[in-house]
C-alpha cells in the first residue's frame, strides 16, 4: 500500500465532491498508507475547506505525483485564474473545471505517475455546456486509454452489479441489446471479479431484458435469442454465468446473496436495486480498462452543497477499493508471473532429462 499513488480529481466545484473528498481526508484521515492528490485548485479547495467541520486542514501544492507524500493533502493546480463558484447550481465554469481537473489526471495516469483514479460526481448537463464531447466519466476514459468495452460495475460489500448499456434513453435500450455486446460485458465482469477483486471462480447473474424474462418468448424474444444465448456462449468459454433471471423476482427474492456478480441490461434495472440495498456505500468502478478508476455512487448533490450535510462514507470507499484493486491486479500479476517461471523451469527440466529442478536465474 505505501508505493500507491491515487490521483483525485475535484469534480464539479458547485457540487458536494470537494466537500466529501475534505472530510475523508482531513476529519477521517482516510489513506494514510499512500499518497492522494486532489487535482483541481487549491483556491476552490480552501473554499471548500470552510464548509467542513474541521477548523486546522492543511494541504500543500505540488507540481507533479512524485513530490507527494502519504498522509497528508497534495493538490495539483489544474487552472490558474480565479473562478466563480456558485454552490447548487450547474454551469460552464463547473463542467470546465471538472474537465480540466479529469484531463490533468489522466495526462499522469498516462505517464505511469498514478497508480489508480478515484473521480468525485460530476453533472452532465454542466459537462456538456464546456463542450466535453462524452456522456460521462466511464465513457471518456474509455476512449482514453482505449478500452475494449469498460464495464460499469457498482460495488459494495454484498454485492456487484454491472450494466450492458450505461446512460442510454431506455428507448434505445432494445436495440443496444445484442449476443456480443452481452457476452463480452460477461467475459468483462468474469475476468475483473477474478484478477481485481480476487474470486477464483466467479458466479455471474445475467437478468432478462423483458418482464419475467420474456415469460418464454410471450413478451419479447431478445431473451431467449440473444441474452440466453450469450450466457450459453459463456459458459462453452468456462465461464459460470447464469440465466437471464427475471428482475423483480431475482432481488426480491433474495437470489442475489448467491451469486459473485450481476449483470443488468440498462442503468435503472442495475442502478435502483443496488441503491436501494447499498445508497451511500456503494462504489462506482469502472471494469474492462487497463487502469483503477471508481468513484462514490452519489452525485453532486447540488441540493446539500455548501451546507456541510454531505456524507463521505461512499467516498471513502471508492478510495480503499481503488487501493484495493491495485494491489489484487499485482498480487494477481505477481503470481501469474512466478507460475510462468515454473512452467519454463518445467520445460527445461524435461528437455535436459534431468529429474533435478533447475534454478533459472533472476532477472
Amino acid at each position: 500500500m505505501s508505493n500507491i499513488t491515487i490521483g483525485i480529481t475535484c469534480g464539479d466545484i458547485n457540487g458536494i465532491g470537494l466537500e466529501v473528498v475534505l472530510k475523508a481526508l482531513a476529519i477521517k484521515k482516510a489513506g494514510p498508507n499512500f499518497k492522494t492528490i486532489i487535482y483541481g485548485s487549491s483556491k476552490v479547495v480552501a473554499y471548500h475547506k470552510n464548509i467542513i467541520s474541521e477548523e486546522n486542514v492543511q494541504f500543500h501544492v505540488v507540481n507533479s505525483p512524485s513530490e507527494a507524500q502519504a498522509g497528508r493533502i497534495n493538490i495539483i493546480n489544474c487552472w490558474g485564474d480565479n473562478v466563480n463558484i456558485t454552490l447548487g447550481k450547474p454551469n460552464e465554469t463547473g463542467g470546465k473545471c471538472a474537465a480540466d481537473a479529469l484531463a490533468a489526471a489522466v495526462r499522469d495516469m498516462k505517464k505511469g505517475e498514478l497508480d489508480a483514479l478515484v473521480t468525485a460526481p460530476v453533472n452532465k448537463k454542466a459537462m456538456q455546456m464546456a463542450g466535453f464531447a462524452h456522456i460521462g466519466h466511464t465513457e471518456y476514459l474509455s476512449a482514453e486509454f482505449k478500452g475494449r468495452d469498460a464495464l460499469m460495475l457498482m460495488v459494495s460489500d454484498s454485492l456487484r452489479v454491472g450494466l450492458v448499456t450505461n446512460h442510454l434513453a431506455i428507448k434505445d435500450v432494445a436495440a443496444a441489446i445484442t449476443q456480443e455486446k452481452v457476452l463480452r460485458k460477461i467475459l468483462i465482469m468474469a475476468e475483473t471479479l477474478k484478477i481485481d477483486f480476487n474470486i477464483n471462480k466467479p458466479t455471474i447473474a445475467v437478468l432478462g431484458l423483458n418482464p419475467h424474462a420474456g415469460d418464454e418468448g410471450a413478451i419479447g424474444q431478445e431473451d431467449e435469442k440473444i441474452i440466453r444465448a450469450a450466457v450459453e456462449e459463456a459458459k462453452s468459454k468456462g465461464v459460470l454465468a447464469f440465466g437471464p433471471f427475471p428482475a423483480d423476482g431475482f432481488f426480491g427474492s433474495g437470489q442475489y446473496n448467491k451469486f459473485d456478480g450481476i449483470l443488468a441490461m440498462y442503468h435503472d434495472q442495475g442502478l435502483v436495486p443496488f441503491k436501494a440495498l447499498s445508497f451511500g456505500a456503494g462504489v462506482n468502478y469502472t471494469a474492462g480498462l487497463q487502469i483503477v478508476r471508481t468513484s462514490p455512487d452519489h452525485g453532486t448533490a447540488y441540493d446539500i452543497a455548501g451546507k456541510g450535510e454531505a456524507d463521505e462514507i461512499s467516498f471513502i470507499k471508492a478510495l480503499y477499493l481503488a487501493a484495493e484493486i491495485v494491489r489484487n491486479r499485482n498480487e494477481y500479476l505477481d503470481m501469474h508471473a512466478n507460475s510462468l517461471e515454473r512452467r519454463k523451469q518445467k520445460a527445461l527440466i524435461s528437455e535436459t532429462g534431468d529429474d533435478e529442478e533447475v534454478i533459472m536465474p533472476e532477472e
